[in-house]
């Protein structure tokens, strides 16, 4: 899966540190109200610097496309997570006369008529 024999580097740098970098990048975009596609050249700038500690200290390969995609994929999953979790807790917030929140990711546009019970959305 990775280029060293553990697996330690890869759950330590690209997972544990490179998706906390890309989680607060993309939570970052989201609170600026930007599109998603601002978040992009963020995270993936977060996964070339995955690569460079790679590379940096555990003498990992620096340009190789196979190595960088893995690690643009975990980033960008886990700051699209980040990204769309802040972004539906602000429509529902924000606007919470005009959205509902449907799950951790979604909301909904409410239905004419119907009122927030109690303060809850």
């Amino acid at each position: 899966m990775h280029e060293s024999d553990s697996i330690l580097p890869f759950l330590l740098v690209t997972v544990a540190m490179g998706g906390w970098a890309g989680w607060m990048a993309a939570r970052a975009v989201a609170r600026g109200w930007r599109p998603y596609l601002a978040c992009l050249p963020a995270l993936l700038g977060v996964a070339a610097a995955v690569r460079f500690i790679h590379f940096a200290l555990f003498s990992g390969t620096l340009l190789s496309p196979h190595y960088f995609a893995i690690d643009a994929l975990v980033v960008l999953a886990v700051g699209s997570a980040a990204f769309r979790l802040t972004r539906a807790r602000q429509m529902t917030t924000q606007y919470r006369w005009l959205y509902a929140r449907t799950g951790p990711f979604t909301w909904r546009e409410r239905k004419e008529g119907q009122s927030q019970q109690a303060g809850r959305p």
